[in-house]
């Protein structure tokens, strides 16, 4: 025997409420619709659902053992419309974001956490990878954006880029580095201490490699490489080692005082780091609001990494 699931749900409200108008006003139905249902369900079952004469209305236990199934399928349908309204307004989903390494960790991570603190219920996934790897990820609906830095996005690509930041690399050291000791730095003197290579396929790398050209050398000493971000500070704090960072990772590290940036001009093409997206695709309310809350965060960071950068880089 076949039951129509809207009848079970209308029983389980008569049986919580214990009374058909009630039960009626909680699902938006009028009594006398209510009341037809369960007499036409009372006939097709041949049992009664109720006792007689007992008020408030008291279920026979095939009348409690059926509205348990009503109750679950109104609690299931609750669920489900609450389930829409989070979505609907950004309170529920799910975000894929990918970006690169050190500046996920250093900024982007406490900026996750913030978002979910306000919205518990989005789900993140995070991934890591360079502009190459990140754009293709992207047109493979692997993610659903990027945060990353840019020097030049084709014309054409498909692709969408907004600038959250300036994109500035810095030669950071620990804050006891000698270096910082000297009055006026001499590029070359650089060359005199070993080096942290970034991550390969980074940006990071690339800038190494035009500041040593630029010093009148071909290489450096690498005396570390293939480490994350945590380990290459770790590094830094414990030896005078040398290496390229954001300087927005330096500003994000800045409470710790442990390392700082020198001021030497690194020669490299003039980038910003932003989101990328695919141009035109529809993206669901929680990246929206994941997009938004990222933007904001760097808006209110913005001019603090500037004062950063000219007081401690360049020391105006």
């Amino acid at each position: 025997m076949k039951i129509d699931e809207r009848h079970l749900v209308q029983l389980a409200a008569v049986v919580q409420s214990g009374s058909v108008t009630e039960g009626a006003t909680m699902l938006g139905l009028s009594q006398p619709a209510v009341s037809r249902t369960l007499a036409m369900l009372e006939k097709r079952l041949g049992e009664p659902l109720f006792i007689k004469g007992r008020r408030p209305l008291q279920p026979t236990p095939l009348g409690r053992a059926l509205a348990d199934h009503g109750q679950a399928v109104l609690t299931a349908s609750r669920k489900a419309s609450a389930l829409v309204e989070g979505f609907r307004h950004g309170r529920t989903g799910l975000v894929r974001v990918g970006g690169t390494p050190f500046f996920m960790d250093a900024l982007i991570s406490g900026m996750i956490a913030g978002f979910q603190n306000a919205l518990p219920e989005v789900r993140i996934e995070q991934s890591y990878g360079y502009l190459t790897e990140l754009r293709a990820a992207i047109i493979a609906d692997r993610i659903d954006l990027a945060i990353c830095p840019i020097d030049v996005l084709d014309e054409g690509s498909g692709m969408h880029f907004q600038e959250l930041l300036p994109g500035r690399n810095v030669v950071a050291c620990r804050v006891t580095h000698p270096l910082l000791l000297k009055r006026k730095l001499a590029g070359p003197e650089l060359l005199d201490y070993p080096w942290i290579a970034p991550p390969p396929g980074s940006p990071l790398l690339s800038d190494l490699r035009s500041l040593v050209l630029s010093l009148g050398a071909t290489e450096t000493k690498i005396r570390y490489a293939g480490g994350s971000l945590t380990s290459a500070i770790n590094y830094m704090k414990a030896s005078d080692a040398l290496t390229i960072l954001p300087h927005s990772v330096v500003f994000a590290y800045r409470n710790d005082k442990a390392i700082t940036a020198l001021p030497v001009h690194i020669p490299h093409p003039e980038r910003a780091l932003g989101l990328l997206r695919r141009t035109g695709d529809p993206s669901a309310p929680a990246i929206e609001a994941f997009a938004a809350y990222i933007r904001k965060s760097f808006e209110n960071l913005r001019h603090l990494i500037k004062r950063h950068e000219q007081s401690v880089v360049w020391g105006i």
